[in-house]
C-alpha cells in the first residue's frame, strides 16, 4: 500500500500542502474572481511576497488563472480554472471540518462553572 500512495497523496500534497494555498483558493472558489489587492486584504498576516509565491505556484500547476490587463496602473486578476475547481469537492468539507473543529475545541475547553 505504501507504494500505492506514493505520487498521488505527495502531488495533491505539493499542492495543499502549507498556511496559504488552500487559503487563496477558498477565497478564489468563494468569491470568484479577485484582483491582487483584494486577495491581500482577505488574507491578513499574509506578505505580498508570500501571496506572489503562493499564486505563483499554483498558476504553474494550472490551479488558478492570471490575467494581466496591459493599463496604467497594472491590474491583474486571479480565479480557478476549470481544472481547479477539482479542488472544490476536497477544500469545502475541509473548511466545514476546520469550523466544526473550533466549536467542538471551544466546547471542550471552555471555563466551566466550578460546582459548589
Amino acid at each position: 500500500m505504501t507504494n500505492s500512495c506514493n505520487g498521488g497523496i505527495e502531488t495533491a500534497l505539493d499542492i495543499l500542502v502549507g498556511k496559504w494555498k488552500p487559503v487563496i483558493l477558498y477565497h478564489l472558489i468563494e468569491n470568484g474572481t479577485l484582483r491582487f489587492s483584494e486577495l491581500q486584504r482577505s488574507i491578513p498576516g499574509i506578505t505580498k511576497k508570500m501571496l506572489t509565491t503562493q499564486l505563483r505556484e499554483l498558476e504553474y500547476h494550472d490551479i488558478i488563472n492570471r490575467k494581466i490587463y496591459a493599463q496604467i496602473p497594472p491590474k491583474v486578476e486571479y480565479s480557478i480554472t476549470e481544472y481547479g475547481k477539482g479542488l472544490m469537492p476536497v477544500l469545502m468539507p475541509m473548511h466545514e471540518w476546520g469550523l466544526n473543529h473550533l466549536q467542538h475545541l471551544d466546547e471542550l475547553y471552555r471555563e466551566k462553572p466550578e460546582s459548589q
